[in-house]
């Protein structure tokens, strides 16, 4: 067996805490989360948030995505003239939704 060497430091200090000595760092760690509180419920908002706006480009994606494969769908099957009033439409809204992906 190998022949452990304690670390003298370790033995100076008692790891015993007194009951008065336990109250004070069970305090001390209760108003450190008290104090922490409102700056977590702040982020959790802002990840919240986050989470909504993530969630709506994808549906906006999504949708985009759906229209484009009606369109192309519909284009073999007589689909609208794209110099038609509906061609045109569709055409308006894809650049609309482009400008504001990239905006």
């Amino acid at each position: 067996m190998a022949d452990f060497k304690t670390n003298e430091n370790l033995q100076d200090k008692d790891p015993k805490m007194s009951k008065k000595e336990m109250a004070e760092r069970r305090e001390e760690i209760t108003a450190f989360y008290k104090d922490n509180i409102p700056h977590l419920e702040v982020q959790a908002d802002y990840e919240t948030l986050l989470a909504a706006i993530e969630k709506a480009r994808a549906e906006r994606m999504q949708a985009q995505m759906y229209m484009a494969q009606q369109y192309a769908a519909q284009k073999g099957e007589g689909a609208p003239d794209p110099e038609s009033p509906e061609g045109k439409a569709f055409q308006d809204a894809m650049a609309k939704a482009m400008t504001n992906e990239t905006a």
